[in-house]
């Protein structure tokens, strides 16, 4: 776990474009004020767009069997219900 530095809220006013750039490097903050901490500044966590087939196949290696039958009786049988559409008026 990485140590957050603690800022007050009037540096994160002050020092806000400096705060960011380190938030973008990596760094984590606590917010204080009046010396009690009220909330974390933490950065995004990147997300990937593309699984290559080699990730997907390591990563679903560990999922449950599927029974493909009873997968597709279940889709035919929801779709037989005819659900209300949330979008109608």
């Amino acid at each position: 776990m990485v140590s957050s530095d603690e800022i007050s809220q009037r540096d994160l006013r002050l020092r806000s474009k400096e705060i960011m750039d380190a938030l973008e490097s990596g760094r984590s903050f606590v917010v204080t004020r009046s010396g009690q901490q009220i909330g974390e500044l933490v950065p995004l966590r990147s997300r990937r767009r593309f699984v290559s087939r080699d990730d997907f196949d390591r990563m679903s290696g560990a999922a449950p069997v599927m029974d493909l039958e009873r997968f597709r009786a279940d889709q035919h049988a929801a779709a037989e219900q005819g659900g209300r559409d949330p979008y109608a008026h």
